[in-house]
């Protein structure tokens, strides 16, 4: 008597070797990189800093004349960081000077002369525009991420909203209600864009913060913001 036939299962193939190593390197470059960039990023602009800064000190006031004068003549150390110092309590004599009567006088008179300059004009024109923006308080940055309809209805577009429409926009657009100024912004490069004009009722705001929203628009959507559950407690 013939045994009927029992088809035995196809072997589970086993993953080699050198496939595991591979996923727990990449995994590792995940963990590590982002960390070792940023220590590396800042050591690096640290560096920069004062090897800028440290020239304009006095003679007197080198980390290494100190360290000389403390520990030794044949005593060598590297401090870095020093000149960081110099520069941010620099600049925050010069802001705080700027802001009185006295700065914005010689500011303006300053920005008068070089606007006579040709070339000067331009540099010193597109430098400003770029601080202000990149530095801006927090009245002139965007008010609220949103969604919108762009390029047609039924494609959604990531958008920042950032005043409401005034003048001449204001005027001449057709709209029953407020228009409000929406940038769009392209990836992964999001300081350049499309400023577009919506009615305020096409305009979905959302709940997530500007950097959550510049995060999602840098990464082409790989990098989603934390959804807050709200539960409801039932009385």
């Amino acid at each position: 008597m013939n045994k009927p036939f029992q088809a035995t299962p196809p072997p589970v193939p086993r993953k080699p070797l050198f496939s595991g190593l591979r996923n727990s390197f990449l995994t590792g470059i995940v963990v590590i990189a982002p960390v070792g960039l940023t220590v590396w990023l800042i050591w690096t602009v640290i560096g920069w800093v004062d090897g800028f800064v440290l020239p304009f000190v006095p003679n007197s006031y080198q980390p290494e004349t100190i360290i000389k004068q403390i520990f030794g003549e044949e005593s060598q150390m590297n401090i870095r960081g020093l000149g960081v110092i110099f520069f941010l309590v620099f600049t925050t004599f010069v802001g705080w000077i700027a802001k009185g009567f006295i700065g914005r006088f010689f500011i303006r008179n300053a920005e008068t002369l070089v606007h006579r300059m040709p070339v000067v004009r331009s540099i010193y024109s597109g430098v400003k525009q770029i601080a202000e923006t990149v530095f801006a308080q927090s009245d002139r940055s965007f008010e609220k991420a949103c969604l919108v309809q762009y390029p047609r209805k039924g494609i959604w577009a990531v958008g920042f909203i950032s005043t409401v429409a005034k003048g001449e926009v204001k005027s001449k657009a057709v709209s029953e209600g407020q228009l409000l100024s929406v940038f769009v912004p392209t990836t992964p490069n999001p300081t350049s864009g499309f400023l577009l004009f919506f009615p305020e009722e096409d305009v979905i705001q959302l709940d997530m913060s500007i950097e959550d929203a510049a995060k999602l628009v840098i990464s082409a959507g790989l990098v989603y913001p934390e959804t807050k559950l709200v539960s409801s407690k039932k009385k």
